[in-house]
């Protein structure tokens, strides 16, 4: 009997190899056979998109390179450009038409009378969004997204309505007002303030804050409107001029970058950039850096060249493949303070119910889903970005706030038409200014009703009309019987009203848009507004006011039911 002899090396060397191919071949055969595990349920992080939203301030529809901005309005876009050529461009995007709602309307998924956040307390004042709105983070989180803001918020300064308590991991170098809030304080920009009030200012701005969930928020630096650049003086916080404040927003985006390609769960990151916000003042290195060499296009090369930035680290870090990267601005361009601001083909500004005030570029990439250089149409916008987000993280929306009480969104699913795979299923959107229950304006496909003409109407109806840019500088005013009604497909600049004309009439239009508002108004019975955050003036309380009021509350307060004073807090 003869003992086998021992396996030379290169023997053991095959016999593993053709071990390992019958493994990966028995493997093969298991997955393709094993029904596909829903991803919501089980799906491990790494299948999950990570999600890059980019969100300037104050951008005009045609200031960049895609919307026939760029080079040929003196402020070449190339890192935006890119953006378009890479992914797919809204040509019908809204947003809210001023920052607050705007931005309330992002995070919330919701029109910004529900969360009662049509516009935004003065600093030192409190308030902001309440606790049990749901947000973006929030969300996310519930997927197990690690969760990151950096920059503007502009919605409110209690501890409750900041990013770290609404569903943000971490906030980093977060700005709680527009721009203009940190000259207030300023002797060079208001040298003719009352010093008890500039000390008040100087008392109540909170500059930017960082802070991670659960903490109390830490004020990182001051802000001011100087060109200073001391983040930290004698081992304390400093002082950080408008010039400087998107250098720490890009600075704490490309480090989180960095984290996060560490591994781990997926990401979902908001970067909120300062400018292109009046006052505008470009980072030195920014300054006539422009073909124009204004202070809104310096900072629109600004603007461009750090989410440059941030898209080459992405890229560098081999993060891009696996996310969805969106970009949009706030609300339509702010006319009325021109030269230091956005432009836009279409009527109206910023603060209005036209589409100037509404109408903003967005765009997103997605590489290997959505295809290159696409072109939409459809009828989409802010409020949309909660559902799709939700959506491309397996996520079903919430039907309860987070208080426990029943609550509605107005957002849908964008992510059909971001992977070719559908048209929106928006067919309608609501135009709101601050103390609107009702729209000040309603698009039902390719037609639009104006019922709030603010922003000085220009000629009569049936005419040529163009407006004054004069925004909020411009009353409230409400068509007596009849709206204005548009063809945004033939007259995208609301100069042809055609509710009836010379040559026929449109009445028929107001059926669908009557319908539409009537389902709102329905959804307010079920799911009531919150209280207004803050207030602007809407007109004077008059005497005979007074007295019917007076004389309910009495009424009232004798069958034992007392009436509260509004306060609109």
């Amino acid at each position: 009997m003869t003992r086998d002899r021992a396996p030379t090396p290169a023997q053991w060397r095959q016999r593993r190899q053709r071990f390992m191919r019958a493994a990966l071949v028995g493997a093969t055969a298991l997955i393709t056979t094993t029904p596909a595990v829903p991803t919501f349920a089980q799906a491990p992080f790494q299948q999950k998109p990570n999600i890059l939203f980019i969100v300037s301030d104050d951008t005009g529809y045609g200031d960049l390179g895609p919307y026939g901005g760029g080079q040929g309005r003196g402020m070449p876009t190339p890192n935006i450009d890119r953006l378009a050529n890479d992914g797919i461009t809204f040509f019908s995007f809204y947003a809210q038409p001023s920052c607050t709602p705007g931005r309330a309307a992002m995070q919330t998924g919701r029109i910004p009378n529900r969360s009662g956040m049509t516009t935004v307390a003065f600093q030192g004042q409190g308030g902001g969004l309440p606790a049990a709105e749901w947000t973006l983070g929030s969300v996310l989180k519930q997927g197990g997204y690690k969760t990151y803001f950096t920059g503007k918020w502009h919605l409110g300064e209690a501890d409750y309505a900041l990013p770290n308590a609404q569903g943000y991991d971490v906030m980093q170098y977060c700005g709680l007002y527009h721009l203009n809030a940190y000259t207030y304080a300023d002797p060079s920009w208001f040298p003719d303030m009352d010093p008890e009030l500039r000390a008040m200012f100087q008392k109540v701005t909170r500059g930017a804050l960082s802070g991670k969930a659960g903490e109390k928020a830490v004020e990182e630096f001051k802000v001011n409107g100087q060109y200073v650049n001391t983040p930290v003086v004698d081992g304390r916080e400093g002082v950080v001029g408008i010039p400087f404040f998107d250098s720490y927003v890009e600075k704490a985006a490309l480090g989180f970058l960095d984290d996060a390609a560490k591994g781990g769960a997926p990401f979902y990151i908001n970067v909120n950039f300062m400018k292109v916000h009046q006052p505008n003042m470009p980072a030195p290195e920014f300054e006539h850096k422009s073909l124009s060499k204004t202070k809104y296009a310096d900072s629109v090369v600004e603007l461009d060249a750090r989410i440059g930035r941030i898209m080459d680290k992405l890229r560098s870090l081999g993060l891009e493949q696996n996310t969805l990267v969106f970009y949009t601005t706030d609300n339509g361009a702010w006319q009325d303070v021109y030269p230091d601001a956005g432009y836009t083909p279409f009527r109206g500004t910023k603060g209005t119910v036209r589409e100037g005030g509404n109408r903003v570029p967005a765009m997103a990439v997605w590489p290997g889903k959505i295809k290159p250089g696409t072109k939409n149409h459809d009828i989409v916008g802010g409020l949309d970005l909660m559902a799709t987000f939700a959506s491309v993280a397996g996520l079903k929306l919430p039907e309860k706030d987070r208080e426990g009480q029943p609550m509605t969104f107005d957002s849908h699913d964008m992510s059909p038409v971001l992977l070719g795979k559908g048209k929106s299923e928006r067919k309608s959107w609501f135009y709101f200014t601050e103390d609107e229950l009702t729209p000040g304006a309603v698009r039902v496909g390719n037609y639009k009703a104006v019922f709030n003409l603010r922003g000085d109407d220009g000629a009569a109806t049936g005419g040529l009309a163009v407006d004054s840019n004069l925004g909020w500088k411009g009353s409230s005013k409400y068509v007596a019987t009849v709206p204005q009604v548009f063809d945004l497909w033939q007259d995208p600049q609301e100069r042809y009203d055609i509710f009836m004309n010379n040559y026929t009439e449109r009445t028929w239009t107001m059926v669908t848009m009557s319908e539409a508002v009537k389902a709102l108004m329905k959804t307010y019975a079920q799911f009531p507004p919150r209280k207004l955050q803050s207030e602007v003036y809407t007109g004077p309380v008059t005497i005979s006011q007074y007295e019917r009021l007076q004389s309910v509350r009495e009424r009232l307060a004798n069958e034992g039911i007392s009436l509260p004073l509004p306060t609109g807090q």
